[in-house]
């Protein structure tokens, strides 16, 4: 089993920035990637960024070029840095990580863009 945490989310203005964190703790040998996904109120939930072991990233094309994802092996922990905000980035941001036969997931962290 893999437990995810996220932290960092919180209300920004358009424009700013936020930077999100999440903590893996448990069966991480197991992990192969981990990312973000997010879910808009009465949308789907859909991937934001990931990365795999090799540190090859994914992002989604909203998000390219102002959201960058980065990890840090020794500390189990996966970053989404959010620059440029807008507000149709507000969502609740979902760490996922990955094994080769399952998906994990945290509880969720809201991101609110609004002046």
């Amino acid at each position: 089993q893999v437990q995810l945490v996220e932290s960092g989310g919180g209300l920004v203005q358009p424009g700013g920035s936020l930077r999100l964190s999440c903590a893996a703790s448990g069966s991480i040998f197991s992990i192969a990637a981990m990312g973000w996904h997010r879910q808009a109120p009465g949308k789907q939930r859909d991937l934001v960024a990931t990365m795999a072991n090799g540190g090859f990233a994914r992002y989604t094309d909203s998000v390219s070029g102002r959201f960058t994802i980065s990890r840090d092996n020794a500390k189990n922990t996966v970053y989404l840095q959010m620059n440029s905000l807008k507000p149709e980035d507000t969502a609740i941001y979902y760490c996922n990580a990955v094994s080769t036969s399952k998906a994990y997931w945290g509880q969720g962290t809201q991101v609110t863009v609004s002046s």
